[in-house]
């Protein structure tokens, strides 16, 4: 639990220095935690495995919904534009809450929005999120930590 701790103090952290144009962002930052260490047991050391990269294992379809945000300004069109930013904290929790502002939704039909939902939607896609559960280890993981840290 030291780990998600550590993910913890950071995320709180990035959201307090974030400007205040990016404070209407959906997740909150034990939801996001909480999604991060079901996906890749917030390992931020983590580059790209196969079409996947860093501690969300964010796709470049997914950051390109996202609205292709980058580190230190740099082109979207770049070849490593998507790499730099799955890969660097800030950036993937922005991508990650820039996906969730686009395709939130009530994915398990319970009549509001939440963390559930967000879970769902980063695992399964803005598309494909109503399935009925989430897959096993990531739903595992996700729902422990939601225990623990009250997402």
């Amino acid at each position: 639990m030291t780990r998600l701790h550590s993910v913890l103090l950071v995320l709180v952290t990035i959201y307090l220095t974030a400007s205040s144009s990016d404070q209407n962002f959906p997740l909150t930052q034990q939801c996001l935690a909480c999604i991060c260490e079901a996906i890749s047991s917030c390992d931020t050391t983590t580059g790209c495995t196969g079409n996947v990269c860093g501690p969300f294992r964010i796709t470049w379809a997914y950051w390109s919904d996202a609205g292709k945000p980058t580190v230190n300004d740099e082109a979207p069109e770049s070849s490593t534009a998507h790499t730099n930013c799955t890969v660097d904290t800030y950036c993937s929790i922005l991508t990650v809450q820039k996906y969730m502002h686009n395709f939130q939704q009530d994915c398990n039909n319970d009549g509001k929005i939440d963390c559930d939902d967000f879970a769902a939607i980063h695992k399964l896609g803005g598309y494909g999120c109503k399935m009925p559960e989430l897959p096993e280890v990531y739903g595992q993981r996700y729902h422990r930590c939601k225990q623990k840290v009250g997402a």
